[in-house]
C-alpha cells in the first residue's frame, strides 16, 4: 500500500460519472425522462473545492437551463441540504455573468435540481427527501406572529443504490448497476475476512471478466485501486472527526451545566437555562 495517492481527492463514482454520456444515460435513469442526443450536457463540477472534508462529486448543465447536481455518499447527514447550498452558490458564480445582477432586467439563471445517492452499509430506504427547512430553528419564542412562510427551501432527493435497491433505476443505468455491483462485491470478499487491499484487484478481475464496467476497470484499474483506498481513508477521517467534534461537545456540556450549578440555581431556572440556551444533554 506504499504507492497508494492518499492525497487523491477524485473517488471512483466521479471518475465513473464524468462524461456527458454518462451522465445523459444516469440522469435518465433516476429522473425517467430521456434526455435526447441534440440536447447538450456541459460539466462544471467543482474542482479542488472542499467544503466539510467533501468535494463535490457531479454536477453539470442540461442545455444551459437546467443545473443538476448530484452526491454520492456512504453515509448520510442531515446536513447536506446546507452543503448543497454552498455548492450551488459557488457553481453560479462560476456559470452567471455577474455584470448582469445588476442590471434592470430580471437576470435569468439555471433551475438547480440536486440528487444524492446513497450506497453505504447502514439500513436506509430506497427513497427519501431532505429539507434544508429542517434546519432552521425555531421562533416560537419570539413571539412573532404572522412568520409562518418559509423564504427558502432545498429539497433533496435521496436514492438508495445499493445492489437489490432501485432495481429499475440500476436497471436503466449499465453504469451506475455496475458501480453498485463493485462496491458490493468488495464488501463481499471484505465479509469473507479479506482485507481491503487483497479484495480490490480479484474485484476488478472477476467485474472484468463477466463484462461490469470492463472497458472503465480496463482503462483505469490502478486510478481504481487509489481511488478506492482513498475513499476509505476520507471515511475514516470524517468518524474521528466527528468523534472528536461529539467529545468536544459534550466537554462543553458539562462544563456550562457545572457554571450553572455553582450559580445556586433551582432544577427548574437551570432546566429553562437550558432550554433557552438549546442545549442538549
Amino acid at each position: 500500500m506504499e504507492n497508494v495517492n492518499r492525497n487523491h481527492k477524485n473517488s471512483v463514482f466521479s471518475s465513473l460519472f464524468s462524461t456527458p454520456d454518462v451522465l445523459r444515460e444516469l440522469y435518465s435513469a433516476i429522473e425517467g425522462i430521456p434526455i435526447p442526443p441534440d440536447i447538450p450536457i456541459d460539466i462544471n463540477t467543482l474542482s479542488n473545492v472542499l467544503f466539510m472534508n467533501q468535494i463535490n462529486d457531479v454536477s453539470f448543465l442540461i442545455d444551459k437551463r437546467l443545473v443538476v447536481l448530484i452526491e454520492h455518499q456512504s453515509t448520510i447527514s442531515e446536513n447536506l441540504p446546507y452543503r448543497l447550498l454552498e455548492y450551488v452558490t459557488q457553481i453560479y458564480k462560476k456559470i452567471v455573468d455577474k455584470e448582469k445582477k445588476y442590471q434592470k432586467n430580471l437576470m435569468k439563471i439555471p433551475r438547480p435540481e440536486f440528487i444524492v445517492l446513497y450506497n453505504g452499509t447502514d439500513d436506509y430506504p430506497d427513497y427519501t427527501e431532505l429539507k434544508l427547512s429542517d434546519a432552521f430553528m425555531d421562533i416560537e419564542g419570539l413571539k412573532l406572529t404572522g412568520i409562518d412562510k418559509i423564504p427558502l427551501e432545498l429539497i433533496v432527493p435521496v436514492y438508495n443504490i445499493n445492489h437489490g435497491h432501485n432495481p429499475e433505476i440500476l436497471k436503466k443505468c449499465g453504469s451506475l448497476y455496475g458501480y453498485s455491483f463493485f462496491i458490493s462485491k468488495i464488501r463481499e470478499y471484505q465479509a469473507k475476512g479479506l482485507t481491503l487491499e487483497d479484495s480490490v484487484n480479484p474485484v476488478i478481475e472477476y467485474c472484468i471478466k463477466n463484462n461490469i464496467l470492463k472497458e472503465y476497470l480496463e482503462a483505469h484499474a490502478s486510478e481504481v485501486i487509489n481511488m478506492i483506498f482513498g475513499e476509505y481513508d476520507r471515511e475514516m477521517d470524517i468518524a474521528v472527526n466527528r468523534r472528536e467534534a461529539k467529545e468536544e461537545a459534550r466537554e462543553e456540556e458539562r462544563k456550562y451545566f457545572l457554571e450553572l450549578l455553582n450559580q445556586d440555581l433551582t432544577k427548574e431556572e437551570i432546566k429553562e437555562r437550558l432550554q433557552q440556551e438549546e442545549k442538549v444533554f
